[in-house]
């Protein structure tokens, strides 16, 4: 033991217990506070006095200056000193009685949560508190910490296997990244070869057309070289026969007449490079070529929220199932039940649609839920569940009400249009091999909807691209 706490041990040992008790509860002092008058009481039960409506001393009654009057660090030391003490040499019967009034304790104080004596209770300080016997309060008290070490008990096992999950996820997200930038990269790879074709044909569509332009040029040159030695010799035979008699220009002016009407080479005309062909709105015309090798689907699907059993396509536009489950982490927004899966963007208010390609699916649900829907319970997909879905399944076409609605149909659509009315509150399906309506629900929607994608078929459920129409605007 150090020496200030054998001389704090000693003093307690000498001090008698009287001078350590509370004038208000008779009993050790709990935490003992510090007026200005030098009076020292229970924190507790100062305040309990206080709570009558006078902030004075229970002793002196000189009114308190301070509402939270400071602890008396040295007398709460020496008091635990003494408890201490009296737990150490008092026998273990002892133990089972009240320290104040050696009472057996047989009562439990529910408000202050401490066993008492019959005469605590009749105290002022248990007085008008309700009080148990000793047995039953024994029993409610295990039966509260029961509950309490089962919610503890649960949120440990929630609290590892989120720790469990967390560390998944370290290893998950690095793999997300690197097959996130794999596809950006091959997707660019792609858009970088289209556009080095058409660089280089535009490259090589200039290259031939100078070469053709030379090759004309070299025609012409040819021609004119040609005019120019037949128009010299023309002149020179006229100036010829200007020095000729009369009678020898006359008998050859017919022949000489017919030369001086040469072919004349026309003006040149069209003989640059028509390089406004070539260079017109050029960044445009490359764009709208690279339209041609550009798909845009009005929705993609959230690899985030795919069941494990779920593959999808690197575009995020297709999914099929596979029996062996991918090591995904088990995040919140993942569905862990069914083979299940949503979009990625949100629908609120207005109209909304797209298109999926079931072809030889044999088992699949299409639809809409609502962004609230649990994802790690089994729910059943009814509208009163956030579902308002077409299922095929057994070569039977539902639309699942409550109870589900069967359909007649010929044979199962290939290729299916949901069309989603936010304002209207209807959500529609149609066969788009005959632009013909298979169900449509109503339903007053209060709030966000997700496209909703089932299947247990190895063939692929595939949103359909549309086709992207550019527009001008003039001012």
């Amino acid at each position: 033991m150090c020496g200030c706490g054998r001389r704090l041990h000693e003093a307690a040992m000498s001090l008698p217990e009287e001078d350590l008790t509370c004038p208000v509860c008779c009993d050790i002092f709990t935490d003992p506070v510090l007026l200005g008058c030098s009076h020292s009481f229970c924190r507790g039960c100062l305040t309990r006095y206080w709570e009558t409506g006078q902030r004075e001393c229970p002793v002196c009654r000189k009114r308190a200056s301070k509402c939270n009057p400071p602890s008396n660090l040295a007398l709460r030391n020496v008091c635990e000193a003494v408890l201490l003490r009296r737990l150490s040499c008092e026998p273990a019967e002892d133990k089972l009685r009240c320290n104040q009034h050696r009472e057996e304790l047989k009562l439990f104080c529910l408000v202050d949560k401490q066993p008492i004596c019959v005469v605590c209770q009749a105290s002022k300080l248990h007085k008008s508190h309700d009080c148990s016997p000793i047995e039953e309060a024994a029993r409610d008290c295990k039966d509260e910490l029961a509950v309490s070490l089962k919610g503890l008990q649960t949120k440990l096992d929630s609290l590892t296997r989120i720790g469990k999950t967390s560390a998944e996820m370290f290893k998950y997200i690095k793999s997300q990244s690197l097959e996130t930038q794999r596809v950006i990269k091959c997707q660019f790879e792609e858009l970088h070869r289209v556009l080095y074709e058409e660089e280089s044909s535009r490259l090589a569509a200039v290259k031939k057309e100078e070469e053709d332009k030379i090759v004309g040029m070299t025609e012409r040159v040819k021609e004119i070289s040609a005019e120019v030695l037949s128009l010299t010799d023309t002149i020179t035979v006229i100036q010829e026969q200007l020095n000729e008699e009369d009678m020898v220009l006359l008998t050859n002016f017919k022949d000489v007449q017919e030369r001086c009407s040469p072919t004349v080479p026309d003006n040149m005309s069209g003989a640059l490079i028509d390089v406004t062909n070539h260079l017109c709105n050029l960044k445009y015309r490359i764009w709208e070529k690279m339209l041609e090798h550009v798909d845009y689907t009005p929705v993609t699907l959230d690899p985030n929220t795919a069941h494990p059993c779920l593959i999808l396509s690197d575009d995020l536009t297709s999914l099929h199932y596979t029996k062996q489950p991918s090591c995904c982490p088990d995040n919140p927004e993942r569905f862990h039940m069914s083979a299940e899966a949503v979009g990625s963007t949100s629908l609120g208010s207005g109209s909304h649609h797209w298109v999926v390609e079931t072809g030889s699916n044999e088992e699949w649900m299409l639809g809409v839920i609502a962004s609230s829907t649990l994802r790690n319970a089994d729910v059943s997909a009814r509208p009163e569940n956030g579902f308002w879905t077409l299922s095929y399944r057994d070569e039977e076409l539902r639309a699942m009400t409550s109870p589900p609605t069967p359909l007649t149909f010929s044979e199962a659509p290939k290729q299916v249009k949901v069309h989603v009315d936010s304002n209207k509150g209807t959500v529609t399906f149609i066969d788009c091999s005959e632009e013909r309506l298979i169900y449509s629900f109503t339903h007053t929607f209060t709030e966000t909807l997700l496209p909703y994608f089932y299947t247990r078929s190895s063939q692929p459920l595939r949103i359909m691209p549309e086709k992207v129409l550019v527009t001008m605007l003039r001012q």
